[in-house]
């Protein structure tokens, strides 16, 4: 357990340190107003806090930085969520305060102003697709061979498939699927669609549709969707602004990372509820062994559907990125449970 002493003492190191990336040595704690204690009583207190685990000597003679553990410490136990600024306040709610139709835009527009804002790499994950129902489906043919279906969701998102048709079906057959389709499936969630469509508008195809058979496989294709589409990366080179990452090598690792939308999922997509801090070798990837992730949930109704989160620094502002992140989120979960809620 630390005493009020090294609690100080550490949090006036990280403080300093997130600012100017450089290690800290006792004389500049000294000067700090509002500490009171000597250089020599500093310099104990910094050598037992190494011993400890919570600071760590880069170089012989040098001053100290702080560890994994004491970066744990101080966001567990020492900060306190920073005031936004009125004018980060006035950006953020600008966002809210527009009508936005599409699902997508407003999650587009939340991570951008979050990356603007912190001045870090924002990642938001967006609802998966089954969490989507269905509102409206057309097939439109754009040549012989093939079409898109255009699916639309109650939430407003749009996706587009491009169809290999079968061959020799008549544009008047095309017309009689999308009608039944239309009759039988609007309000079904996008997971259930291939299942409904075995179960339930296979028999009227059969009856009603030519070539049915290869007609279920097209639709089979058409309702397939993309993890991909759920991640959403904003301000991916501004990692490159912060010191400790001019290594080529670094830079390289971390953007490859961007590149993998699979492993953003899962770093982002935890089962934990309410805001997260993993910080450093807690993320579990070694590309990003020397950054934090800061995460939390957004809702539809009270239900958790898509995460927001920072990724930047171990030596990133914490105080700060927590109130945005939380601010955000929540301003995220009423827009979108006003808009999009159908209960």
């Amino acid at each position: 357990m630390l005493t009020d002493r090294q609690r100080m003492i550490l949090s006036a190191i990280i403080d300093n340190y997130i600012q100017s990336a450089e290690p800290v040595g006792s004389r500049t704690i000294s000067k700090r107003e509002g500490v009171g204690f000597s250089s020599a009583t500093i310099r104990n207190e910094m050598a037992d806090l190494e011993e400890l685990g919570y600071l760590e000597q880069p170089h012989t003679s040098a001053g100290r930085v702080p560890s994994t553990k004491g970066y744990r410490f101080y966001v567990d136990n020492l900060i306190q969520p920073r005031n936004i600024s009125e004018k980060d306040l006035f950006n953020i709610k600008q966002v809210f305060a527009d009508r936005i139709s599409k699902m997508e835009q407003a999650i587009e527009s939340t991570a951008s102003i979050l990356s603007q804002v912190t001045n870090y790499t924002s990642i938001v994950l967006g609802p998966e697709m089954f969490e989507h129902r269905l509102k409206h489906i057309q097939i439109v043919p754009l040549s012989e061979s093939q079409a898109v279906a255009i699916i639309v969701t109650h939430t407003g998102r749009v996706e587009n498939k491009l169809l290999d048709l079968p061959v020799g079906v008549h544009p008047g057959e095309i017309e009689k699927l999308v009608n039944i389709l239309n009759a039988k499936l609007v309000d079904v969630p996008l997971w259930q669609l291939r299942q409904r469509i075995y179960q339930e508008i296979a028999g009227e195809m059969r009856r009603h549709v030519e070539q049915y058979e290869e007609m279920l496989h097209m639709l089979e294709n058409s309702f397939m969707t993309e993890e991909a589409d759920r991640v959403f990366l904003r301000g991916a080179t501004k990692i490159m602004n912060q010191p400790e990452f001019r290594d080529v090598d670094k830079v390289k690792d971390i953007m490859e990372l961007f590149e993998q939308n699979d492993q953003l999922i899962r770093l982002l997509d935890s089962p934990a509820e309410g805001l997260q801090v993993r910080i450093g070798q807690e993320n579990g990837l070694d590309a990003i062994k020397e950054c934090s992730i800061v995460t939390t949930p957004y809702y539809i109704g009270g239900k958790a559907i898509g995460v927001v989160g920072i990724l930047g620094p171990t030596r990133m502002e914490y105080d700060k990125v927590i109130s945005v992140l939380d601010y955000l989120a929540r301003g995220l979960s009423t827009m979108l449970t006003n808009q999009f809620d159908k209960k």
